[in-house]
């Protein structure tokens, strides 16, 4: 495979066995002590709190393991939570405090996944036994981070609406901008345009991944994914418009629970084919981003995709992303809206120029439009990967808004026809409201 291992990048370098923070010297004494048979050849602890940790890790490379201080926190799991953003899943979590308490051990260990909690004052002998053991012999693959890496499919309604732009530009903000571990996958082996769109490199490694999943393991995935910054990689690939490229039975689900494992986001581009890896990729997501224009296909298209049944994994419906709104000769979004039964999660205005020219330049199209970098802010937050923030559009005014009057008519046997499509061919069903 030609893929070379990228020693000294934060993707791909090798990573400190042990990065840890402490408040005080006897503290930092105590944890030295603990492990200089486990790391005789040095301990790499900081004087620094919670908070010291996080703003390090937002820079640094994640160690294998990583200890912090919540001595004097007044919210320790808040800020536990906050360090979970900036860490790879496959990063174990040790945790020094103050408090005692049963309750709270098992709100680190069994609520966040800390590997393990010891209370002040530290013994050498204890950090020995039970904090220095974590560096060798525990598995990744049952032990991960705080939690697993978030899988988020983007799926075209149909050809051209613009997925794979809302996708890049999705993970070029989780991983840039909001400087979270991610991923984007180009799950379209012959055509795909992400590593186009990214000014990035294709690989065969993706098509050895789906047809030989029993190769895959932890080395195998570093050396695929191909860095295009600091905190995001690309998995894609090129293949010859004659060349078959089927996936065999489990691969999909092989090669996420390796990705998971290293990424805090999996942004995938999913274009909607009759295929397994297809059903597999669109069920395992954690959550599915639909992508439609405003004509009558993609709305059609859109009512279908939306009541394919969520899995387990999903616990909440699909985002629906309105793109090229307002487009010339394109319908009305009020007309969207009364197909939909529903108002668009997030709506893109048409920018062919600019994106044209982002392209041109292989570049994120966010970097050069503001309009749609606000847009792709707000699909982050609707798709849960970073805090939300309130917007007017969901309070009492947008409640009033989405109630005053209906839209242009369409026609009411067109409206119909349509949702009774998306429905399966039956009786047209009424689709789930966004709530107010």
């Amino acid at each position: 495979m030609a893929v070379e291992r990228r020693e000294g990048s934060e993707e791909g370098g090798a990573r400190k066995p042990l990065i840890g923070f402490a408040r005080d010297a006897a503290t930092e004494a105590a944890l030295r002590e603990g492990f200089a048979e486990a790391l005789p050849g040095g301990v790499d602890i900081r004087r620094g709190s919670l908070q010291d940790a996080i703003a390090a890790m937002r820079q640094e490379p994640t160690p294998q393991l990583l200890l912090v201080d919540v001595s004097g926190e007044a919210q320790p799991l808040a800020g536990l939570e906050d360090l979970a953003h900036v860490l790879e899943p496959d990063v174990r979590v040790l945790v020094v405090g103050e408090r005692e308490d049963m309750d709270f051990y098992r709100r680190l260990t069994r609520g966040l996944g800390v590997h393990e909690y010891l209370f002040k004052p530290l013994v050498p002998e204890i950090v020995a036994r039970l904090f220095a053991t974590a560096l060798g012999g525990l598995s990744p693959v049952a032990e991960g981070g705080i939690r697993g890496g978030r899988v988020i499919t983007v799926t075209g309604a149909r050809g051209g609406s613009g997925a794979s732009t809302v996708a890049v530009n999705l993970a070029w903000h989780l991983g840039q901008l909001e400087r979270r571990h991610s991923l984007l996958l180009d799950t379209d082996l012959h055509c795909g345009a992400a590593a186009l769109l990214l000014g990035g490199k294709h690989s065969p490694a993706l098509r050895e991944a789906l047809q030989s999943p029993e190769r895959l393991d932890e080395l195998y995935v570093e050396r695929a994914v191909q860095p295009v910054g600091p905190r995001l990689g690309l998995l894609a690939a090129e293949e010859g418009l004659q060349q078959a490229a089927p996936a065999a039975p489990g691969a999909a689900a092989r090669l996420l629970a390796l990705l998971q494992r290293r990424y805090n986001f999996i942004v995938i581009d999913l274009p909607f084919q009759p295929q397994p890896l297809f059903r597999d990729l669109f069920e395992m997501a954690n959550q599915r981003v639909i992508v439609l224009d405003p004509s009558l296909p993609a709305l059609r298209e859109t009512l279908r995709l939306n009541a394919w049944p969520a899995s387990p994994a999903q616990a909440r419906r699909p985002v629906l992303v309105l793109n090229k709104a307002d487009r010339q000769g394109g319908l009305a979004r009020q007309q969207v809206e009364e197909v939909l039964q529903q108002v668009p999660d997030i709506v893109i205005p048409h920018l062919p120029r600019p994106l044209a020219s982002a392209e041109a330049e292989g570049l994120p199209a966010l970097q050069r439009c503001g309009p749609l970098r606000q847009a792709i802010a707000e699909l982050a937050q609707e798709t849960g990967s970073v805090q939300r923030l309130a917007r007017a559009r969901r309070g009492w005014l947008g409640w009033l808004g989405r109630r005053r009057g209906r839209a242009l008519p369409i026609g009411e046997a067109s409206a119909a026809a349509l949702r009774a499509a998306g429905a399966g061919g039956g009786p047209a069903a009424e689709p789930a409201r966004s709530p107010p």
